[in-house]
């Protein structure tokens, strides 16, 4: 099947991913650091441990998101009712960061943003609600189901 490899790939580009925003928000905070800049009055200290929190807060996100593609793909189960939510708002977010970096970084960036985002719903939808097998829907047919039969007259 193709869910447990859209799984692993999506796992392997959401940790490359955590990595980047990590680096990139720690690069902006040594910049904003080292310049002493400022935003609006605000002070660079704060400026700058704000971008650290950032990058580590959504770095470990996208950490733990990771995390539940690769349990998904080792146990080839589906997700349950926290991992779910969790991965649904990762896609939305990446949908959200599609939409500006076209603005801010360009095309290459939102088409980036959009193979992730689908490869979470891909993963998802691949995933998704599993069907029972039709003996154990049906209910049980044994012999307790069984309606009494009654004796009746003999052809003797």
């Amino acid at each position: 099947m193709v869910r447990r490899p859209v799984a692993w790939v999506a796992a392997i580009v959401l940790l490359v991913e955590a990595v980047g925003f990590v680096f990139v928000n720690g690069l902006m905070a040594t910049v904003v650091d080292n310049q002493q800049m400022s935003l609006a009055g605000l002070d660079p200290d704060a400026m700058s441990t704000g971008a650290w929190s950032a990058g580590g807060a959504l770095g470990l996100y996208l950490l733990g998101c990771a995390v539940l593609l690769v349990h998904a793909a080792i146990t080839d189960t589906g997700f349950g009712r926290v991992a779910k939510p969790v991965l649904i708002s990762c896609a939305v977010l990446h949908g959200a960061l599609g939409a500006l970096a076209v603005g801010l970084v360009g095309w290459t960036a939102f088409v980036f943003m959009m193979v992730v985002l689908g490869l979470i719903v891909l993963t998802l939808v691949a995933y998704g609600e599993q069907q029972e097998p039709a003996a154990k829907t049906a209910g049980p047919a044994g012999p307790a189901d069984a309606a009494p039969v009654e004796p009746g007259p003999s052809a003797v």
